[in-house]
């Protein structure tokens, strides 16, 4: 998928870009509704679960920049990489740097946390999908507290992502969010693929 004569190369498929621009915005809509509107703040969360699941699945099977194994690496290895920054010689990789695939990863675990609280909480509240389960029973109080923590956890992350990305798009001279959007990046000589 390279187009040889401007040296762009296609990184991240349609399938991920949907991913994430509708993760956003699902994310978005689960926040603001989280006090107000019960039912859509439900259902933003189990769209965030069906989000979460295929990617998941894409992370397994999917193109090669959407692989889990192209983008996480030895933790010393990520931890060169985050030393390297500082200086001006930290690497431009195609896909997600060491920092930012550990990131992929805690943004998958911390709002797939808040989403699966948040449908127990609802449970106990006799809503949603689990409300004739045992979870019903469980105490509504720590649920809310975790499921809380989790949605904070999850808004600290996502303004780390974008810090991130800010930082990467300066360093290297590129616009990572129009990469989102479109897919490609320009190659360079050195790019770790």
């Amino acid at each position: 998928m390279k187009n040889r004569e401007n040296g762009v190369i296609k990184v991240w498929d349609i399938l991920v870009r949907v991913f994430h621009w509708a993760l956003v915005l699902f994310f978005f809509i689960a926040y603001v509704t989280a006090e107000e509107w019960d039912v859509v703040h439900a259902y933003a969360g189990y769209s965030i679960l069906g989000l979460l699941t295929f990617r998941l699945l894409w992370g397994l099977i999917g193109t090669r920049f959407a692989r889990f194994k192209q983008f996480i690496y030895s933790p010393q290895y990520t931890l060169d990489y985050l030393k390297s920054i500082l200086s001006s010689k930290s690497p431009r990789y195609l896909g997600h740097n060491p920092a930012g695939g550990y990131m992929v990863l805690a943004l998958i675990v911390s709002v797939a946390m808040t989403a699966l609280l948040g449908m127990a909480l609802y449970a106990t509240e006799g809503g949603g999908v689990w409300a004739d389960s045992f979870i019903a029973g469980f105490s509504p109080g720590w649920l809310d507290d975790t499921h809380e923590f989790f949605a904070n956890l999850s808004v600290l992350l996502i303004g780390l992502h974008v810090l991130g990305v800010l930082v990467s798009s300066l360093k290297h001279r590129e616009n990572l969010v129009r990469s989102m959007l479109t897919g490609t990046k320009g190659r360079r000589p050195n790019d770790i693929q």
